[in-house]
């Protein structure tokens, strides 16, 4: 039996949200995503992704005791802050509820991630990787695509009948083995250790090959498997910033079924950023190309430096949206970059927010970054912000300080 109580809250959310999701400034966010991403030339866009200091916000604490409510408590909550900061960020008029998926008991790949826990609250836990040995990775097992059909549709009648009648309730089919689980670098890492990995380019090269081959045909087989049952839509689009474009159809819930090629799809390779570009090329993107081809466009890059891999990038042939990094060099990569992709660039957070808020400091290294990247299609996003020193209104003062000066390169 549902808590009443808990049900009111998530009502009462919705209606909030939902008035947030029909202003105006929704479709016009929406066309200038569309023209940025698609290189037509718009006024550098800004994109606020805090949530890892989300905790800090009175507004973050939840109230719903149950754990399915919770997590729809915590997203309306989130967005609803969202709309306060000011960015360019779009609101979607859907609460998305996923799938419950059948996997592999021990991990996604038949094997546990283990960790070390640090022995300090709060202190840094070690790997403690399951393939010690070359011989253990034959404890791998193939992925399949596989829904728990039962579960997934006892979940969204719930959510359905708390809030299906204010917002619509968007089911995410699609695999398991996306983002994160579907760029190898994560799991090559988790699965034999980052160190071991870099051991392994050099005095193991084609034991490592055999591998990262195994886990790209695991992934599409899974994508492949996805598709042919239906199970992408246009929810699916990922681009690490707004995923809209003029040559793919909008985000919408509860689409009908697409191919990958409809899609968004973001990669990177962060465990990789110690690598020298040509390992990078021959260890992961290599094996990377014909999982991402398979879809419409890529996105590539998180928190590593692409500085001196960009070349390699350029064969991707549905590469868009390059990640420019805190740790990058902004003028070389704007060089390489010009405006043949779009220019993620992502400000030092330290600088930017979680370090004191000096906007001064701010005002200088937005200034010079767009000055070195003059010509590109830029936006920016402020992400990886692990504290907004308990003030979460610096958000709204940031977004205003970074919105005049990149006004001025509209």
């Amino acid at each position: 039996m549902a808590n009443n109580s808990d049900i009111q809250i998530l009502r009462d959310l919705a209606q909030r949200y939902v008035e947030i999701c029909h202003k105006p400034i929704q479709n016009e966010r929406r066309d200038l995503w569309r023209k940025h991403n698609s290189l037509v030339r718009t006024r550098p866009l800004i994109y606020v992704r805090w949530l890892a200091a989300w905790h800090e916000a009175p507004e973050s604490k939840l109230e719903c005791e149950d754990p399915l409510f919770r997590r729809h408590e915590n997203f309306l909550k989130q967005q609803i802050f969202q709309d306060t900061i000011g960015d360019d960020s779009i609101q979607e008029p859907w609460i998305t509820q996923p799938a419950t998926y059948i996997t592999p008991p021990q991990g996604l790949w038949g094997l546990p991630y283990n960790r070390i826990p640090s022995p300090e609250p709060g202190g840094a836990w070690m790997y403690d990787p399951p393939i010690k040995e070359p011989e253990d990775a034959r404890k791998m097992v193939e992925p399949h695509h596989i829904i728990d059909e039962e579960a997934t549709a006892r979940n969204v009648a719930r959510v359905q009948d708390a809030v299906g009648d204010i917002i619509e309730v968007n089911v995410d089919r699609a695999p398991v083995y996306q983002i994160w689980r579907a760029d190898i670098s994560y799991d090559i890492a988790n699965l034999r250790g980052l160190e071991q990995v870099m051991w392994d380019m050099v005095d193991n090269p084609q034991w490592l090959h055999r591998v990262v081959g195994f886990m790209r045909d695991g992934i599409l087989t899974v994508h492949d498997e996805a598709e042919a049952a239906g199970d992408w839509h246009l929810c699916n689009h990922q681009n690490q910033a707004m995923p809209y474009a003029l040559e793919l159809d909008d985000p919408q819930a509860n689409s009908e079924s697409v191919t990958r090629d409809k899609l968004w799809v973001f990669c990177a390779a962060q465990e990789m950023a110690q690598v020298s570009p040509a390992m990078h090329d021959e260890f992961i993107l290599a094996y990377q190309r014909p999982i991402i081809e398979k879809f419409g466009l890529v996105a590539y890059g998180c928190c590593e430096d692409l500085t001196h891999k960009i070349k390699y990038l350029r064969q991707i042939p549905n590469l868009r949206r390059i990640a420019v990094t805190p740790v990058a060099d902004v003028a070389k990569s704007a060089e390489q970059i010009q405006d043949q992709y779009v220019f993620s660039w992502r400000p030092n957070p330290s600088q930017m927010i979680c370090c004191g808020f000096d906007p001064d400091l701010i005002r200088k290294v937005v200034r010079d970054a767009m000055e070195a990247s003059k010509g590109c299609h830029v936006d920016i996003t402020l992400k990886d912000v692990q504290t907004v020193q308990h003030r979460p209104e610096n958000l709204r003062e940031w977004t205003r300080i970074v919105r005049e000066i990149t006004d001025e390169y509209a």
